[in-house]
């Protein structure tokens, strides 16, 4: 970018870094656009991000160029692949103290609903398979772009990852596709069915809140030892919460008789890294050592790691929105986000019988939204609700990765 005739010139990582700012200053802005109550907070940066990659992402890459090597893909999956890493350790460790005795509590339920969610996007997939296939010349491309949507709908990357890795070479741009066009309301919509549920019930917030901190009050105890600080912080913590994280989702389980050669499941970075936070944040420390992290840094890391993973999606997202967006498709990705959420929430309700900010919570982990439990959190003023969506994400985020497959392999 060259302006005043060249006076000032801003280039290469320098251009890469100021776009990030600029975005977050864009996106908080679009965020605090409110309509009768309803705004889209953070997730107001995954829409400045879109629209910054639709404008701008040919100059990005242009800029990003060096010596033939074009850096800007993969420094955008850099900055989305950090950010998920901080917003979801800060999750678990914030959710750790009281998540094991609210899994107690609620195991069988967290389990239905993980799975109610997911076979609810699945049968739905299906559906539009039926409705939709008439009109495709490839229905082979037709199933691998139908399972590209409903990962991006469920804002699954693992789910993403496992239907490319499913699909024969020529399909996986299909899958892309489809993830790219519906990972937008995929986003934005679960944002919104949590602060507009409250709303359409007229809930009192404060008193749904109580009922689910009284329910998880189960706080980390103090046992009188004197344990070793890292830092004063706790980001030393914080990073070894992340690097054991890392190496439990790097444990690959094969699925098939091929072994590791064939098709296998990972809790992947995201999984292993929540996980890991959820252990840590229970024990608190590793014998001597400390690994407790302050309450104002998890919260700055849980904020700046959802700004980062919705700049890193939601540009790359917008550069090839224009390129493959069809009508139909975007309506398909709208079903099968609103279906598995609306059935889920009932199910949460009516038959589970959960509290209000719990079923939310565990809609927000069903559909495997990170920027909804953001979102949640700030409605409901308290990290309580993340329990719910830390208990509801590992069983959501395994039948999403297998009914992907499965999908890719009966459908065809």
């Amino acid at each position: 970018m060259s302006l005043f005739g060249g006076v000032i010139n801003i280039t290469g990582i320098t251009f890469f870094v100021m776009s990030i700012f600029a975005i977050i200053v864009g996106g908080y802005l679009i965020g605090k656009i409110s309509i009768k109550g309803v705004s889209l907070g953070t997730a107001g940066v995954f829409i400045a991000s879109i629209i910054y990659g639709i404008l701008h992402s040919k100059q990005l890459a242009d800029t990003m160029n060096f010596s033939g090597i074009d850096f800007s893909p993969d420094a955008l999956k850099i900055i989305e692949n950090c950010g998920l890493v901080l917003f979801v350790c800060s999750v678990g460790l914030i959710a750790g103290p009281s998540f094991f005795s609210n899994l107690k509590k609620n195991f069988k339920s967290y389990i239905l609903l993980g799975v109610v969610i997911i076979l609810s996007g699945g049968l739905t997939t299906v559906a539009c398979y039926f409705i939709g296939r008439g009109g495709e010349a490839d229905t082979k491309q037709f199933v691998a772009l139908l399972t590209g949507l409903l990962s991006g709908a469920l804002t699954s990357t693992p789910a993403f990852s496992a239907a490319k890795a499913t699909v024969a070479p020529e399909y996986e741009s299909a899958v892309t596709v489809g993830y790219g066009i519906s990972y937008i309301f995929g986003v934005i919509g679960v944002v919104l069915f949590v602060q507009l549920i409250p709303k359409i019930l007229h809930a009192n917030i404060d008193e749904e809140v109580r009922k689910i901190t009284d329910v998880s009050a189960g706080q980390r105890r103090k046992d009188g030892r004197h344990y070793i600080e890292i830092d004063p912080f706790g980001i030393g913590a914080f990073a070894f919460v992340i690097l054991t994280g890392i190496f439990l989702g790097a444990v690959h389980i094969p699925l098939t008789s091929k072994g590791l050669a064939g098709t296998s499941f990972s809790l992947t970075t995201t999984g292993g890294v929540l996980i890991a936070g959820l252990i840590w944040g229970h024990f608190g420390h590793l014998g001597a050592i400390s690994l407790h992290v302050k309450s104002e840094v998890l919260k700055t890391f849980q904020e700046f790691g959802l700004i980062l993973f919705l700049i890193g999606a939601g540009v790359s997202g917008g550069s090839k929105f224009i390129e493959y967006f069809k009508p139909i498709y975007f309506v398909y990705g709208l079903f099968m986000t609103l279906i598995p959420m609306i059935i889920g929430f009932i199910v949460a309700m009516k038959a589970v019988k959960l509290h209000l900010m719990n079923a939310l919570g565990c809609i927000t982990g069903g559909m495997t939204s990170t920027p909804a439990l953001g979102t949640l959190i700030k409605v409901a003023k308290t990290e309580a609700v993340a329990s719910a969506y830390a208990a509801t994400y590992p069983i959501a985020l395994i039948t999403v990765v297998l009914v992907c497959q499965f999908l890719i392999l009966l459908l065809h």
